[in-house]
């Protein structure tokens, strides 16, 4: 087993495991100093493409992106989602997971779902990939983005799910806009440390999308704090840059080459 994937469950009931997203270098080389788990996720469709859905988000896109996020990260776990219709069978899943781990070099990949999936799950850690979950909303499927858990029914299903990933042999997983006490059910449960976005303090872990969390985006979701609004010192910046430039204070003497 992966040594950081081995760090990653020594956490469990024990200290919390930070986890962001990033999709490219520079972000990657800060986040990487202060995170325990680093997600190349496929909201970067929305992020970064202004997609409607990650259903848009292919593989090639995917593979692009890690690659970029590996030159930048040295400590921390990384984590690649596998994007929408690239593991519908077990084969499919194999052959992709295969491709993406070979050209990003990452150390595991990111599923969702729970039940349908099974088969697809034990195939890629029968050969050696290691796999993280998903469950609650799931972004590539839900047409719906309501918390998770409102009935009975639904606790049972996402408690039975959860089970049944971890007896598939995934190492950690995402819970996504569950409620308070069922994120607290499931964390409880499983021997496996949970990462929470959306599902309250209960989950061994919390991720966010960076740029939800410099307020690059302008992300009103309820789970979303922003720590800084990084939007209002890009501006700052380029009024600046704009003014210079027209009043001919740049390119100085220290900006340009001279014999």
């Amino acid at each position: 087993m992966n040594k950081k994937i081995k760090k990653i469950l020594k956490k469990k009931n024990k200290t919390k495991i930070i986890c962001l997203t990033a999709y490219s270098k520079n972000i990657a080389s800060i986040l990487d100093k202060h995170c325990d788990l680093i997600l190349v996720g496929d909201s970067l469709g929305s992020v970064l493409y202004n997609y409607k859905s990650t259903k848009e988000v292919n593989l090639s896109t995917m593979i692009n992106h890690s690659k970029s996020v590996r030159l930048g990260v040295n400590k921390s776990l990384m984590v690649v989602d596998m994007p929408y219709n690239t593991y519908r069978n077990p084969r499919e899943a194999l052959k992709n997971a295969k491709l993406l781990m070979k050209n990003s070099r990452c150390d595991a990949v990111k599923l969702e779902g729970g039940k349908k999936i099974i088969p697809s799950i034990k195939n890629l850690v029968k050969n050696n990939i290691p796999v993280m979950g998903h469950i609650g909303i799931l972004p590539q499927t839900d047409k719906k983005f309501t918390f998770k858990g409102k009935e009975i029914s639904e606790r049972n299903r996402i408690i039975n799910d959860a089970k049944l990933l971890e007896q598939a042999g995934i190492f950690s997983i995402v819970l996504e806009c569950i409620e308070v006490k069922l994120s607290r059910e499931v964390t409880k449960q499983l021997e496996i440390p949970t990462i929470g976005i959306g599902s309250s303090v209960n989950c061994d872990g919390q991720v966010l999308v960076i740029d939800d969390l410099i307020g690059l985006s302008q992300s009103k979701f309820k789970f979303v704090k922003k720590y800084i609004d990084v939007r209002k010192n890009i501006e700052k910046a380029v009024k600046r840059y704009k003014s210079d430039v027209i009043k001919k204070l740049f390119p100085g003497t220290k900006h340009s080459f001279r014999n």
